[in-house]
C-alpha cells in the first residue's frame, strides 16, 4: 500500500470508538506475559547498541519492558536518558545526537534507534542527522507523514509546547525516511494516531508491518515485540524486508491491502 499521507490532506484524527478501545493496552502488557516462550525465541541479537526513545509525557520507566526483553534477547538496549518526553524543544535533539554518537565511539558499532509516537520522529530525524552511526531504525505508532490535526494528542503537545522555543526542523520534513533501513510498526486500530500517518512509502530500505494493537499498548503488545526483535536481531548490511510466509502471515497483516 503507497502511502497518500501528504502533509495538506485532510485526515480526521481517530474516533471515539478507537479512542476508547486504548483501554486494552493493559490486556496487551498481560499478553506479553503469556506469549514469553514465543518472544524469547525471536532471532537473538548480536550486542549492538539500540536506544529506545519514549512517547509524548513518557520516560523511560515506559520502555522498560521493551528494553529488558530486547536485552534477555542479545541487545545492548538503552534509554534515551532525557527524563521525561515533553515534546521536541530546542536542543533536545542535539543532546539526543550527541548521545548517538557517543555511544557509536564508544561501542565501536553503529546504534539502532527504536521510537514510540512522538519518539519515533527522534529516531527519525536523528538517522538523518548521523546516518554514518545509525544501523536500522524502528518506529512504533510514529506520525511521521500527514496533517499534525489527524491526531488526538495534538493539543496535550500544543499545550506542552507553549511559550517554549521549538525545534527548527520542520512537519514536511519528518516524511522524508532516513537513509538507514527503516521499519514503521503501526496499527489501523490506533486511538491516538490516524493510522495512515504512521504508514511509509515501502521502498528499498522501507517497510511497514501492521499488527493488531492500541497505539499506548504498542510498546508491550507481543506482536509489536516480536516484530521489532526480529528487525534488530538481522546482521548488519544484510537487511531484508520482514517476512511474512507460514504462520506469521496469519498473524501480521499485509500492509498493502487496500482495506
Amino acid at each position: 500500500m503507497k502511502s497518500d499521507a501528504a502533509a495538506g490532506e485532510s485526515i480526521p484524527p481517530p474516533g471515539l470508538g478507537k479512542l476508547l478501545l486504548e483501554a486494552r493496552a493493559p490486556f496487551e502488557y498481560a499478553a506479553s506475559l503469556l506469549a514469553a516462550p514465543w518472544l524469547l525465541s525471536a532471532p537473538r541479537g548480536d550486542g549492538h547498541a539500540v536506544i529506545v526513545y519514549p512517547g509524548l509525557l513518557a520516560s523511560d520507566a515506559s520502555t522498560r519492558p521493551l528494553r529488558r526483553l530486547l536485552r534477555t534477547l542479545g541487545h545492548d538496549a538503552r534509554g534515551w536518558g532525557q527524563g521525561r518526553n515533553n515534546g521536541a524543544r530546542s536542543g533536545i535533539l542535539d543532546q539526543a545526537l550527541q548521545n548517538v554518537r557517543a555511544v557509536q565511539s564508544t561501542t565501536g558499532r553503529r546504534v539502532s534507534l527504536v521510537g514510540w509516537s512522538l519518539g519515533g520522529l527522534y529516531a527519525r530525524e536523528l538517522a538523518k542527522m548521523a546516518p554514518e552511526a545509525v544501523r536500522a531504525v524502528v518506529t512504533l505508532g510514529s506520525p511521521f507523514t500527514g496533517p499534525r490535526e489527524a491526531s488526538n494528542a495534538r493539543r496535550t503537545y500544543e499545550w506542552l509546547q507553549r511559550g517554549r522555543q521549538q525545534s527548527a526542523h520542520r512537519h514536511e520534513d519528518l516524511r522524508t525516511p532516513p537513509p538507514v533501513p527503516t521499519t514503521s510498526i503501526y496499527t489501523r486500530t490506533d486511538g491516538i494516531v490516524a493510522w495512515q500517518c504512521s504508514v511509509e512509502t515501502p521502498g528499498p530500505m522501507v517497510e511497514n508491518i501492521e499488527v493488531q494493537a492500541s497505539h499506548v499498548g504498542l510498546g508491550v503488545n507481543p506482536l509489536a515485540l516480536y516484530a521489532l526483535a526480529d528487525r534488530l536481531a538481522q546482521p548488519e548490511g544484510e537487511w531484508r524486508p520482514f517476512e511474512r510466509s507460514g504462520v506469521r502471515r496469519l498473524l501480521y497483516p499485509d500492509p498493502q491491502r487496500s482495506t
